[in-house]
């Protein structure tokens, strides 16, 4: 696999190097808009095609950039340098201010955003004097390395794509990575990165500002390059350019960015010197042209060019069978409670939604090292009881014991970080990851590689370590020679068991599961429970929520019976089996629900399973 993936990257430097060599000055000066763009359109694949975050306003950053090293070389007269890093700095804490503003808006709300700032800001470059009004800055000072000027654009080219290299394996180095997992499992929601012990708000805004930053770093080369900025390079327009490009290249490949900035520029310099030959509306047809392109990229090839070679090279170069990774050190590992010794505790738990009680006054315990069974039947509150265990949702009164302290109100991620993991009732995996990457993500809590670390090549110990953890959990569920399919290729069975695989690989004192057995099949419970009772033999204690009733009354060890939202019984498999009540609640005998203490009716219809 590296052979013919060293050989093309081998190739694409060497046209790259020698394209001055070539090229006419108008040509080189085009590569020179390329690499720029690229930058801004590499931001954009992480945020947008990866991270799921819409923007409209990323030419506002390279505007920031561009001015503010303008501003500082010209009237300051300080070094372009000093300029870069003032720049970045202007840049970074815009958006630092920006997204803690905006990026916890969801749905269409976030893109409105982005286009409300987008606006505003390039107003402001237009509207200050001391930027030059509309006029802009002219006469910036070009960039200078050991005394030897780049004002030539042949000199300025291999600076610019020199950047370019680095920003891509640096953008390449940090999703193939611990903080790089978090990022592309930003699009599978909240719940899920809390899950795993990851805050989704934050890993958001790293990659905002990310993206901010290559842009910035796009505006300093741009603004030394042309030696001129003015306002109109830098509003929405141009933002929605650089989102074109993203889509022409394809959102989700790094390779894109660089693709997509080369064709639509091209595309815009050769529309501009054939269009007003025919027509003088030349303008207004280019924007036509262009508004057309991007509603047919949409409809017909969402994932852009790279899309389609990642399509047809896939499978083409990967080994026939996984491998593997390098050994590491083992990680670290939570001490277990001895056998017996309470781990979790739920007092008096009430979920109410409006006038609906989903949980209503239930008490229970579990012990470490036993598997308990949480059972009932559709619309029980089940589940509404898992999400409060895990502090996926808020308890309206009540209380949740867990290792002797006391988690109500704790977020998900703080909760899951002090050793609870859980599977999902709804299976919560990310299709277009590998089943290897979607096991390591569950190790995210137990590691600290920060994305700087990562994008340098300076976390190789610790994600040595995290792929080993990864591995022997996939060779525990029987599943380690296809740790380099995608996950989406599996059926759903195998999915829960992968699902339990990321969670082990968080090394859990409590694992917590809904309905692990749907959807298998019966040899594939049959192992499933041989692995949870193994798991419980290695002291890792078990609550489960399973309708399987065979399957979970010759595993568990204690059974809790939910009925209408309130405890119906609790006790040994054998003994639930016999109690009246449950049997009339699961085959519909007439049994009264509960009446909450207060005395009041409660509103049962459509209870949360």
């Amino acid at each position: 696999m590296k052979g013919p993936r060293a050989l093309l990257l081998a190739a694409v430097v060497a046209v790259v190097a020698l394209a001055p060599a070539v090229l006419g000055n108008f040509g080189v000066s085009l590569l020179n808009d390329i690499g720029i763009a690229a930058l801004v359109v590499l931001g954009l694949v992480l945020l947008t095609g990866v991270g799921g975050a819409t923007s409209f306003g990323q030419a506002a950053f390279v505007g920031i950039a561009a001015y503010a090293t303008a501003w500082l070389t010209t009237t300051q007269h300080y070094s372009p340098w000093v300029g870069l890093l003032f720049a970045l700095l202007l840049t970074v804490v815009a958006a630092l201010a920006i997204g803690l503003l905006t990026l916890r808006l969801g749905g269409h709300f976030l893109p409105l955003s982005t286009i409300a700032w987008g606006l505003s800001i390039a107003m402001l470059f237009g509207n200050v004097e001391a930027l030059g009004s509309h006029t802009g800055i002219s006469k910036i000072p070009p960039v200078s390395i050991a005394g030897i000027s780049l004002e030539d654009p042949r000199a300025m080219y291999y600076l610019i794509w020199v950047v370019v290299g680095l920003g891509v394996v640096f953008a390449y180095n940090v999703l193939e990575s611990r903080p790089g997992r978090a990022i592309r499992s930003l699009r599978g929601g909240g719940i899920l990165l809390a899950s795993v012990g990851a805050d989704a708000f934050r890993v958001r805004l790293t990659l905002f500002i990310v993206a901010a930053f290559l842009a910035g770093v796009a505006g300093w080369l741009y603004a030394h390059t042309n030696r001129f900025v003015s306002p109109s390079p830098f509003d929405v327009r141009a933002s929605i350019e650089y989102l074109l490009m993203a889509v022409a290249g394809g959102l989700g490949q790094l390779s894109g960015a660089v693709v997509g900035a080369a064709v639509v520029l091209v595309m815009k310099n050769s529309l501009q010197d054939v269009l007003p030959l025919v027509t003088q509306r030349g303008g207004e047809l280019e924007a036509v042209g262009f508004a057309l392109l991007f509603i047919l990229l949409l409809h017909y090839a969402r994932g852009g060019l790279m899309g389609f070679v990642t399509r047809w090279t896939r499978g083409r170069f990967a080994p026939a069978k996984a491998s593997a990774p390098p050994a590491g050190a083992p990680l670290p590992r939570r001490p277990l409670p001895a056998r017996g010794t309470r781990l979790l505790a739920v007092r008096n738990a009430v979920k109410r939604f409006g006038g609906l009680v989903a949980v209503n006054d239930v008490s229970f315990e579990v012990a470490a090292g036993e598997i308990v069974g949480l059972i009932g039947p559709n619309g029980a509150g089940k589940s509404t009881m898992f999400n409060l265990l895990t502090g996926t949702a808020p308890m309206t009164s009540g209380s949740v014991e867990f290792l002797g302290e006391n988690v109500s109100g704790l977020q998900q991620r703080v909760i899951a970080n002090r050793g609870m993991a859980r599977t999902f009732q709804h299976v919560k995996l990310r299709p277009h990851m590998t089943l290897l990457d979607n096991v390591a993500l569950g190790a995210h809590g137990r590691t600290h590689a920060g994305l700087l670390a990562a994008g340098l090549r300076l976390d190789r110990r610790e994600e040595a370590q995290i792929l080993a953890e990864a591995w022997h959990q996939l060779e525990r569920i029987g599943l380690a020679d296809r740790a380099n399919e995608l996950a989406g290729s599996l059926p759903l069975g195998t999915q829960r068991i992968l699902e339990i695989a990321r969670a082990l690989a968080a090394d859990p004192v409590l694992l917590v599961l809904d309905e692990p057995a749907a959807g298998l099949r019966r040899k594939e419970k049959q192992e499933l429970g041989e692995l949870l009772r193994k798991l419980r033999a290695e002291g890792v204690t078990i609550l489960i929520v399973e309708h399987d009733m065979d399957f979970v009354m010759k595993l568990v060890d204690r059974l809790v019976v939910m009925n209408f939202g309130s405890k119906l019984t609790e006790g040994a498999p054998a003994a639930v089996r016999a109690n009246p009540d449950v049997q009339a609640a699961y085959l519909g005998g007439a049994v009264a629900a509960p009446v909450p203490p207060s005395g009041e009716p409660r509103k049962v219809a459509g209870a949360a399973a």
